[in-house]
């Protein structure tokens, strides 16, 4: 499976779609679909039935759904802003990501 530029607990912004602007933490991530679920970001409704143990939980829900990873962008700390990354090597031979605008690495 290739790798992602985007993880578990980012901070990214949506750069195309309905939501375009908007930033939010990734909640998870779903390698095989290259999509990840982003904390506010494409919000759904759900219609959802009350069940016979829980009759009070039945109504419509909103809830986030999966965004493809190609709408989102790492968002740099320094500037605020969703900037695009790479990944190099660091001294130890692993690779780490890294801001492309000021080669700045992703903490």
């Amino acid at each position: 499976m290739a790798k992602l530029h985007i993880k578990k607990g980012d901070l990214v912004q949506v750069i195309s779609g309905d939501d375009k602007g908007k930033t939010g933490l990734v909640m998870q991530i779903d390698q095989e679909k290259n999509r990840a679920l982003v904390e506010g970001i494409n919000m759904v409704s759900r219609h959802k039935k009350p069940s016979a143990g829980d009759p009070q939980s039945g109504g419509i829900i909103k809830k986030e759904s999966a965004v493809h990873i190609s709408n989102l962008l790492l968002v740099n700390p320094a500037s605020g802003k969703g900037e695009r990354t790479g990944r190099k090597e660091n001294a130890s031979g692993k690779l780490q990501r890294y801001f492309k605008s000021n080669n700045e690495l992703v903490k």
